[in-house]
């Protein structure tokens, strides 16, 4: 019999807000956090972004960590030490067998461009991890996925398996990404970055926000949470990756990855497509991407297309942290009853499903999507602890 594996604590910082309150009032009231370059010094200030609304000294005096420090290990301890606050742990002693599992791409390449071309090994994705783990302490592994966008998504599957291996008593799995010049350019490079507020599955979509921001979630297997007095948040019932290799960027005509990993999210949860009631798509706003995962949703879900949006309007593409800051969401939609609506959507595309408006009701079982370059794509699957 598999480990049930619950959600006991998580901790968001995202162009939202810092924390699940400014993020929860941001949702439901539609409050876009996308908007001017403020922080990242660039020559493209031409392309909306969705930053963390506080430079790397206010975070270092949030966090008492130094200012010189990676943007990425700054916002990760922010978004940890809320997911040990809320799951109960906030003393580390004697909580043996804990791991910090995170997912980043870019690291500290924020540092490094400003020192090039002299480089440190402090600023690789592993060391970025190894500080936030070494300053929140407490920490007897960590590990760090580089997946691109589906990084935070595979920390977290990562992370239930070693669960379920017995391999380790709790997680503390998610990702985080700071935004860099080497960043933005890259995704100019690609030609997919929108001058305007970006539109998931509108006809008039031309392309994605980049965004920055980290999340984390406290996973346990039920019998170790409620043990320990822990009220779970969430099951995790369900996830698959799969990886098509269809293109090193590009995702095929069908969504064959995409449709991988949410039937393979599906029976591991043992779920049949008609109990999902809320879907987070992954949604870019570029033209192939939404396209393509509009296919694979259509082959999952038939003509009983459930509620669909795309959050990356709010956040802007957090790539390598998107899939933990989404299931952050999801977990807010499941304990407070609602859907968050598709901003900034207008005209349909008959390539594309049409997403949701805002609205409220029970959701029993929501499911995310991450899909990285190369077509590794997850999904992960979140049900109420009834």
């Amino acid at each position: 019999m598999r480990e049930t594996i619950v959600i006991s604590g998580a901790g968001v910082v995202s162009a939202l807000g810092c924390g699940k309150a400014d993020t929860l009032d941001a949702l439901r009231s539609g409050r876009s956090g996308v908007g001017p370059v403020r922080y990242l010094e660039t020559s493209l200030k031409e392309y909306p972004v969705g930053e963390v609304a506080m430079s790397n000294a206010q975070m270092a005096a949030r966090c008492g960590a130094p200012a010189t420090w990676p943007r990425t290990t700054l916002m990760s301890i922010l978004a940890i030490r809320e997911a040990l606050a809320e799951a109960g742990l906030r003393s580390m002693e004697g909580n043996s067998s804990m791991q910090l599992i995170s997912g980043t791409t870019v690291g500290a390449m924020d540092l490094t461009e400003k020192i090039y071309p002299e480089y440190s090994p402090d600023h690789s994705c592993g060391a970025c991890t190894d500080l936030a783990a070494l300053f929140v302490g407490g920490f007897d592994d960590a590990t760090t996925l580089s997946t691109a966008c589906s990084s935070a998504a595979n920390a977290i599957i990562y992370g239930a398996n070693l669960l379920r291996s017995g391999q380790c008593r709790c997680v503390v799995a998610g990702g985080s990404e700071s935004l860099s010049n080497y960043h933005l350019n890259g995704f100019h490079s690609l030609m997919i970055l929108d001058r305007q507020p970006c539109r998931p599955f509108d006809e008039s979509r031309a392309g994605l926000n980049l965004g920055e921001g980290a999340a984390y979630l406290v996973l346990e297997t039920l019998e170790g949470a409620l043990n320990r007095g822990a009220k779970p948040l969430a099951v995790l019932s369900g996830f698959g990756n799969a990886c098509d290799a269809f293109h090193q960027t590009a995702s095929s005509e069908n969504g064959e990855g995409a449709y991988l990993a949410m039937t393979e999210a599906l029976k591991r949860a043992g779920l049949h497509p008609s109990d999902i009631d809320y879907v987070n798509a992954h949604g870019t706003g570029t033209p192939n991407n939404d396209a393509s995962e509009s296919a694979a949703l259509r082959r999952v879900f038939g003509d009983n297309m459930p509620p669909v949006s795309s959050t990356k309007p709010f956040t802007g593409h957090t790539t390598s942290a998107s899939g933990s800051i989404e299931a952050v969401f999801c977990l807010l939609a499941l304990q407070e009853g609602f859907v968050p609506g598709q901003l900034n959507w207008h005209t349909p595309d008959p390539a594309c499903i049409v997403p949701a408006r805002p609205s409220t009701g029970h959701l029993k079982h929501v499911l995310t999507n991450a899909f990285g370059f190369g077509g590794n794509d997850s999904s992960l699957i979140f049900s109420a602890y009834e």
